[in-house]
């Protein structure tokens, strides 16, 4: 909550909005954001873009980029993010994509891996992780480093 309370706070300094563009996490960042008093004035909201199909329609992520890299990728984080900015327009997009498990990974994309991707005004960037827990454990970890990672680059 307070890592929550400390991007609002930090958006709201700089009269910043955000979007995001859940996949994996489906719907935390949302969740958490929102339980914080007065996030309204800087979150305009989420798209939980769960399906590809979802992915391209909700987001313009382009119909190549799934199928060369695949939906869990750095390419797709970015585009996730910059179209959820876009979408809703807001000066920040944030976004996770990833597999959560049990099931759904390869030896060239493990159970656990995740891309969280950022549209800042004059930068995108995407972090990579493998987390090493269960479907619940990943998803949390993935939303807590999305939060803590947002901060870092707005308080950079």
């Amino acid at each position: 909550m307070a890592l929550a309370q400390a991007v609002i706070t930090a958006l709201a300094q700089r009269q910043w909005t955000l979007a995001t563009a859940e996949s994996c996490t489906g719907g935390l960042l949302g969740d958490w954001l929102t339980n914080i008093a007065g996030s309204s004035q800087v979150y305009l909201g989420g798209i939980i873009a769960y399906a590809n199909s979802a992915k391209q329609q909700l987001l313009h992520v382009p119909a190549s980029t799934l199928a060369t890299v695949g939906a869990v990728s750095a390419e797709t984080a970015l585009a996730m993010a910059q179209g959820t900015a876009q979408a809703l327009g807001a000066t920040v997009g944030l976004s996770t994509t990833g597999i959560a498990g049990p099931g759904g990974g390869s030896l060239e994309k493990p159970v656990g891996l995740v891309y969280l991707g950022l549209a800042l005004p004059n930068q995108a960037l995407v972090e990579q992780h493998v987390w090493p827990y269960d479907r619940l454990g990943n998803k949390q970890a993935s939303a807590q480093r999305a939060l803590e990672w947002l901060l870092e680059q707005l308080n950079a």
